[in-house]
C-alpha cells in the first residue's frame, strides 16, 4: 500500500492522545486521532523493549494508520522499515522536522479550538442543567397539580357518595314517613268516622232534648196562660162581686138609714099629725125621698144586670181558654208522637249506617283477604316460576356439562382414531416413498426439492368439520380402485409440493405461479357502452318499463294502504282525518336559514317507517318575515325555505311514502305592497290586488274601510275582512290552487282568533282538506302564581265545584273556562276543523311535577279539550313558537318522555316536534310509543277510564287493550279490582311511565 501524507488541517480537530495502557513500555510512541484516523509518531529516539505483558510491538519509524469503516475508505499505511530509515536518514529527519513544526502548529490551533469547544460545551451543560432544573420544577408542579386534582376528585367523589348516601337515607326516611303518614291517615279516617258517629249521636240527642224542652216549655206556658186567665177571671169576678156587694150594702145601709129616717119622720109626723096637721109637708118630703130611693134601687138592679152580662162574657172567655188549652195539649201530644217517630227513624238510620259500615268493613276485609290471596298466589306463582327457572337452569347446566363430557369423550375418541389414522397414513406414506424411490431414481432437478406427503382427503375437507371428524373417527370408506387412482392422477392439477419450513421454501428451485394483475384482467364492468347498440337500447327500455311498473305498484299499494287505514269504511272528516293521524311538525323557528325543502325531502322514508302519517310543512308564501307568518303575495311560493319546485319535490316525496302534506296558511292578516296617499300601507299587490276595503274598519293602524272585525286584532299587519264576498272568493280559489297545483292535502290555520269560525267552515268546505287544525291560542287561568285546577267547566258548575272543594267564591268567579273557548271555536266551525289542545299542554307543565291530580277533572275525565271533544283535540308539547329556539313556553326537558307517553297513548291527534325527534335524543322513545299506540289500536275517539290521579302518579285505561302509568306510584294491573283480563307489561321506563297490553 502506498504511503500518503495527511494535510495539516487534518491535525487541527482533536487533541493528541497517547496510545497504550498506563504503565506500558511503549512510551516512545505517541499518536493523534483525527476523526476516524489515527496518527502515530515517534516522540524520542530512545527505544526500549516492550514487556510481554501487553504484547505490544513497537518499531522505530513513523507510521500513520487509518481505520476502516463502512464508507469505502482506503486503508493507508505509511511506514518505513529499519533498513529504509538507515539509508535515508537525513531526508527523513528533514521531513520529520517539517512535519513536527506543522504538527505543533496544528496542535496549538487544535488546543485553542478545543478550549473554545470546551467553553461552548460548559455553556451547553449549564443550559442543559438549567433546562433540567426547569423540567424538574415543571414536573413537580404537574405532579402537585395532579395530586391536587386527584384530591379534589376524591373529595368530590366522597362528597358525591355522602350526598348519595344522604339522599338514600332521606328517601328511606321519606318512605318511612310516607308509611307512617298512610297509617296516620287510616287512623285519622277511623277516628273521623268515630267522631262523626259521636257527633251524629250528640246532634240527635241535642235535637231530642231541644224538642222535649220545647214541648215542656209549651206545656208550662199553656198552663201558666190558663192559670193567669183563671186568676184574672177570678180576680175580675171577685172584684165585681165585691164591688156590687159593697154598693148594695151601701145602698141598703142608705135605704135603712133613709127608712130609719123615714120611720123617725113618720113617727115624728104621726106625733106631729097627732100633734097637728103642720107636718104634712114633711110627709111629702119623705115620699119624694122614697121615690129617690126607688130610683136608686132600679139603678142598682140595672148595674147588677150589667155585671151579670160581664160575668157571662168572662165565662165564655174562660171556655175559649179551656179550648185553647186542649188544643195545645193535643199539639204537645202530636209533638211527643213526632219526637218518638223521629227517635225511631233516627235509631233505624243509625242501625242501617252501622250495618252499612260493618258491611263495608267486611267487604274491605274480604277485598284485603282476596288481595292477599291474589298476592300470595302471584307470589307463589312467581316463586314456582323462579324455582322452575332455577330447575331449568340447573338442568340446562347439567345437560350442558353432560354434552361437554360427551363432546370431550368424542374428541378423545376422534383424537385416538386420528392418531391411529395418522400412523396408518404414515406407514402408507413410507411404503409409497420406498416404492417411489425404487421405481423412479432421483434426478438432479428433484434433489433440491423436498416433497411433503399430503394427508389424503382430510385436507380437502378443511372447510367442513363434521366430515373431517367423521373421516378421522371412521377412517376411509373404502380403498380407491387402481383405475380410479390412475384417472385421478391424470386429471390432478400439478400443484407445487408443500414446503416444510421457510428455509426450504427459499432454497427450493420450484417456480411460483405467475398470475396476471387485476388491471390486466378483462372485466365487463369496465367496458363502455356502445352508442346505438340495439341490445343496449332494449335493456334501457326494459329498465324504464320496470321503473314505471314499480311506480304503479307503489301507487296501488298506497291506495290499498289508505283503504286499510279506514277499515270501517267511515267517511273521512277534515276535523279528524282517518282518526288515527300522527302529525309531525317538520320545522322550527330557525329552519328558514337552510334550504329546508331539500333537507326535509330525504327524511320522508324515515318518517313513514317511524309511524308518522301527516307532515306539517312551514308557511309556503312570500313573507316580510323569513319565518313566513307575515305573508304578502299569496301566489308567490318562493320563500326562505326554498323555491316552488323544491316545495313540489318535497310534497311528492311525502306522497310517495304515504304521508299527508299539511300547509301552514295565514288567513287572518296580510302585508301590503304599497302605501295609500295618506302614507298608510294598505294597498296589496300581486294577483290578489286588494285595497283598504279588504281591511276591517276597527284595525287601529291601517285605516281599513271594511266591516268590523269578527275576532281579535293582530296589530303587526292589516287584518283581513272575511265578511267581504270577494275576499272569501279569492281565498277559496287560492286554497284550491294549493291543493290541486302544489299538492297540499290539508291545512294548519294560523291565528284563528282573528276571525269567526263560520268563515273557517266555509273555507274548509270549499277546499275539502283531508285534515285541518286551527291554532286558537289562549292564556290559562293562574292564581297566586300557580295553575288553577279547573280550566274548563261552565261557570255554574265551577261555582258548585269550588264550593264543594271549599275554595273561595271569588276564585271560582275568576276562573273562566279556558278550554270552553277552544270548544266554542270548534263549534263555530261546525266541527269541520280540529284545534290545538293548549289546555292539556299547560296542565302537563305542572302535572308532571308530582301533581298528577291535575290530569282529572271533577267529572272524572281528562283535563283539556281531550276530555270534552277528544276527536277534535290536537295534543302537543312544543312547537315553533314555544320550542327550543324561541323558548317562550318550553316544556320541561326532563319530562319530555312522560309528556309524549301521555299524548301518544291518549285519544286525540298527537303532534311530534322536529327538534324532539331529531335533536333531543328521544327518537327511539317516540317511535316505541307510536308503535304501542298502533298495536293498541288507539285513535282520536278512544275511551279513557282513569283509576288513580294523585301526587304519586296517574293510572288510566285507554281503549280495551292498553293501560298506562305515570310517576312513581306503586301499581300494577293485578292490584286493580275494576280491571278485568290478564295484562302484560311491554314498556317499562321505571318511574317515568309503564305500559301494559291485554293478552
Amino acid at each position: 500500500m502506498g504511503a500518503t501524507l495527511l494535510p495539516s488541517m487534518a491535525f487541527g480537530i482533536l487533541p493528541r492522545y497517547v496510545i497504550g495502557s498506563p504503565g506500558a513500555d511503549c512510551r516512545g510512541v505517541s499518536g493523534s486521532r483525527i476523526g476516524r484516523h489515527l496518527v502515530c509518531y515517534k516522540t524520542a529516539s530512545r527505544r526500549k523493549k516492550p514487556s510481554s505483558k501487553y504484547q505490544i510491538v513497537c518499531k522505530s519509524g513513523s507510521r500513520i494508520f487509518s481505520s476502516m469503516d463502512d464508507s469505502s475508505d482506503t486503508i493507508t499505511d505509511l511506514g518505513d522499515g529499519r533498513d529504509v530509515f538507515t539509508s535515508d536518514r537525513s531526508e527523513t529527519l528533514g521531513i520529520e522536522e517539517v512535519e513536527l513544526i506543522e504538527t505543533r502548529k496544528a496542535l496549538s490551533n487544535a488546543q485553542a479550538r478545543q478550549k473554545a469547544i470546551q467553553k461552548e460545551r460548559d455553556q451547553l451543560l449549564e443550559e442543559l442543567a438549567r433546562s433540567k432544573a426547569k423540567q424538574q420544577e415543571y414536573v413537580a408542579t404537574i405532579l402537585h397539580d395532579k395530586e391536587l386534582a386527584i384530591k379534589e376528585l376524591e373529595a368530590a367523589k366522597s362528597l358525591f357518595h355522602q350526598k348519595l348516601q344522604e339522599s338514600v337515607e332521606e328517601r328511606f326516611s321519606l318512605e318511612s314517613k310516607l308509611v307512617l303518614a298512610k297509617q296516620d291517615a287510616v287512623e285519622l279516617a277511623v277516628q273521623v268516622e268515630k267522631f262523626a258517629e259521636v257527633a251524629f249521636q250528640q246532634a240527635t240527642s241535642h235535637i231530642l232534648e231541644d224538642a222535649q224542652l220545647r214541648v215542656s216549655a209549651a206545656e208550662t206556658s199553656a198552663a201558666e196562660a190558663a192559670y193567669q186567665i183563671e186568676k184574672q177571671i177570678q180576680e175580675a169576678t171577685e172584684g165585681t162581686i165585691l164591688s156590687i156587694v159593697e154598693q148594695s150594702k151601701d145602698a141598703i145601709e142608705k135605704a135603712l138609714d133613709v127608712a130609719e129616717k123615714a120611720g123617725d119622720h113618720v113617727a115624728k109626723a104621726v106625733s106631729a099629725f097627732t100633734d097637728g096637721l103642720d107636718q104634712v109637708d114633711e110627709i111629702v118630703f119623705v115620699q119624694s125621698e122614697n121615690i129617690k130611693l126607688n130610683r136608686v134601687v132600679t139603678d142598682l138592679e140595672y148595674q147588677l144586670l150589667v155585671l151579670r152580662s160581664e160575668v157571662d162574657r168572662l165565662k165564655l172567655e174562660l171556655e175559649n181558654v179551656h179550648t185553647q188549652i186542649h188544643a195545645s195539649e193535643a199539639r204537645a201530644s202530636n209533638a211527643e208522637k213526632a219526637l218518638l217517630e223521629f227517635q225511631e227513624s233516627n235509631s233505624k238510620r243509625t242501625l242501617e249506617k252501622e250495618e252499612e259500615i260493618m258491611s263495608l268493613m267486611e267487604k274491605m276485609r274480604k277485598d284485603a283477604s282476596e288481595r292477599k290471596k291474589v298476592a300470595t298466589k302471584s307470589f307463589k306463582a312467581e316463586l314456582q316460576s323462579i324455582k322452575a327457572a332455577i330447575k331449568a337452569a340447573k338442568e340446562t347446566t347439567h345437560s350442558r356439562d353432560n354434552a361437554y363430557l360427551r363432546r370431550c369423550e368424542a374428541l378423545q375418541r376422534s383424537l385416538k382414531t386420528s392418531e391411529d389414522a395418522s400412523k396408518m397414513w404414515r406407514q402408507r406414506a413410507n411404503l409409497a416413498e420406498s416404492l417411489l424411490l425404487k421405481e423412479s431414481p432421483i434426478d438432479e432437478v428433484s434433489k433440491d426439492s423436498v416433497h411433503v406427503i399430503n394427508g389424503g382427503r382430510i385436507d380437502l375437507l378443511s372447510d367442513d368439520d363434521s366430515k373431517k371428524w367423521k373421516l378421522l373417527s371412521d377412517g376411509p370408506r373404502r380403498e380407491i380402485p387402481q383405475w380410479r387412482a390412475r384417472r385421478i392422477h391424470t386429471i390432478r392439477p400439478k400443484f407445487p409440493p408443500k414446503k416444510v419450513d421457510v428455509a426450504e421454501a427459499l432454497t427450493s428451485k420450484f417456480r411460483t405461479l405467475d398470475l396476471p394483475k387485476p388491471n390486466e384482467v378483462w372485466s365487463i364492468a369496465q367496458e363502455k357502452l356502445k352508442e346505438g347498440d340495439t341490445l343496449i337500447e332494449h335493456v334501457i327500455e326494459k329498465e324504464t318499463i320496470e321503473m314505471k311498473r314499480k311506480a304503479l305498484e307503489r301507487a296501488l299499494q298506497r291506495k290499498t294502504i289508505q283503504w286499510q287505514r279506514t277499515p270501517e269504511q267511515t267517511k273521512l272528516e277534515p276535523g279528524t282525518g282517518t282518526g288515527r293521524e300522527i302529525v309531525f311538525q317538520a320545522f322550527n323557528w330557525e329552519s328558514w336559514r337552510r334550504q329546508w325543502y331539500l333537507d326535509l325531502a330525504p327524511k320522508a322514508a324515515d318518517l313513514s317507517q317511524s309511524g308518522i302519517t301527516a307532515v306539517w310543512l312551514p308557511p309556503p308564501t312570500q313573507s316580510v318575515a323569513p319565518q313566513g307568518y307575515m305573508p304578502s303575495d299569496l301566489y308567490n311560493l318562493n320563500s326562505a325555505y326554498g323555491s316552488v319546485e323544491e316545495l313540489k319535490h318535497c310534497i311528492e316525496e311525502m306522497h310517495s311514502h304515504d304521508l299527508l302534506a299539511l300547509g301552514d296558511v295565514v288567513l287572518n292578516h296580510r302585508c301590503a305592497h304599497k302605501q295609500s296617499p295618506n302614507g298608510v300601507w294598505n294597498i296589496f299587490g300581486g294577483k290578489l290586488s286588494w285595497g283598504p276595503e279588504a281591511i276591517v274598519c276597527d284595525d287601529p293602524n291601517f285605516q281599513g274601510r271594511g266591516n268590523p272585525s269578527s275576532g281579535d286584532i293582530f296589530h303587526a299587519a292589516p287584518n283581513i275582512d272575511h265578511s267581504q264576498e270577494f275576499v272569501r272568493k279569492d281565498i277559496k280559489e287560492w286554497l284550491n290552487w294549493l291543493r290541486n297545483n302544489i299538492g297540499y292535502d290539508g291545512w294548519r290555520l294560523d291565528f284563528v282568533r282573528g276571525f269567526s269560525g263560520s268563515f273557517v267552515k266555509e273555507y274548509i268546505e270549499a277546499s275539502n282538506p283531508a285534515f285541518a287544525i286551527g291554532e286558537y291560542w289562549d292564556s290559562l287561568g293562574y292564581e297566586h302564581g300557580d295553575l288553577c285546577y279547573n280550566q274548563g267547566v261552565s261557570t255554574q258548575y265551577t261555582l258548585f265545584g269550588y264550593r264543594r272543594l271549599g275554595q273561595d267564591f271569588d276564585v271560582a268567579l275568576a276562573i273562566y273556562a279556558h278550554r270552553q273557548r277552544i270548544v266554542n271555536w270548534i263549534n263555530a266551525t261546525g266541527g269541520t276543523s280540529s284545534a290545538f289542545d293548549v289546555t292539556t299542554k299547560g296542565i302537563l307543565h305542572s302535572a308532571l311535577h308530582n301533581q298528577y291530580w291535575r290530569l282529572i277533572d271533577p267529572q272524572g275525565k281528562p283535563t283539556g279539550v281531550m276530555g270534552w271533544w277528544p276527536s277534535r283535540a290536537v295534543t302537543f308539547l312544543e312547537n315553533h313558537d314555544t320550542g327550543s329556539t324561541q323558548a317562550h313556553w318550553p316544556f320541561p326537558r326532563d319530562k319530555l318522555a312522560q309528556g309524549y307517553a301521555y299524548i301518544l297513548t291518549h285519544p286525540g291527534t298527537p303532534v311530534i316536534f322536529y327538534d324532539h325527534f331529531y335533536d333531543f335524543g328521544i327518537r327511539d322513545i317516540i317511535t316505541e310509543l307510536i308503535e304501542a299506540r298502533r298495536r293498541a289500536g288507539i285513535h282520536c275517539r278512544s275511551t279513557v277510564k282513569i283509576f288513580h290521579a294523585n301526587n304519586e302518579g296517574y293510572v288510566a285505561q285507554i281503549g280495551d287493550t292498553l293501560v298506562m302509568k305515570l310517576g312513581h306510584f306503586d301499581w300494577n294491573p293485578s292490584k286493580e279490582n275494576n280491571l278485568d283480563g290478564s295484562w302484560q307489561k311491554f314498556v317499562d321506563k321505571g318511574s317515568d311511565y309503564q305500559l301494559w297490553s291485554r293478552q
